[in-house]
């Protein structure tokens, strides 16, 4: 497995991750219990998901070009 591969995994991994804390941010917001600040940390953990996608397609973008297919 190449060091490539291992990369993108791993910022998959935690793309997926951000969508899932987003996700249970805003159910707790929603909730009885929710605040301000559970919105605040769910929108956050929305933009981090977002830089990491436009890392991701960036980073392929640039290996492809290097030809480390």
């Amino acid at each position: 497995m190449s060091l490539r591969t291992i990369h993108l995994i791993f910022i998959a991994s935690s793309i997926i991750l951000a969508v899932m804390v987003t996700l249970w941010g805003v159910d707790f917001y929603l909730s009885e219990r929710g605040s301000v600040g559970h919105l605040l940390f769910s929108t956050g953990s929305l933009g981090f998901a977002s830089g990491m996608i436009a890392y991701l397609v960036v980073f392929i973008k640039k290996t492809r070009a290097l030809g480390m297919e």
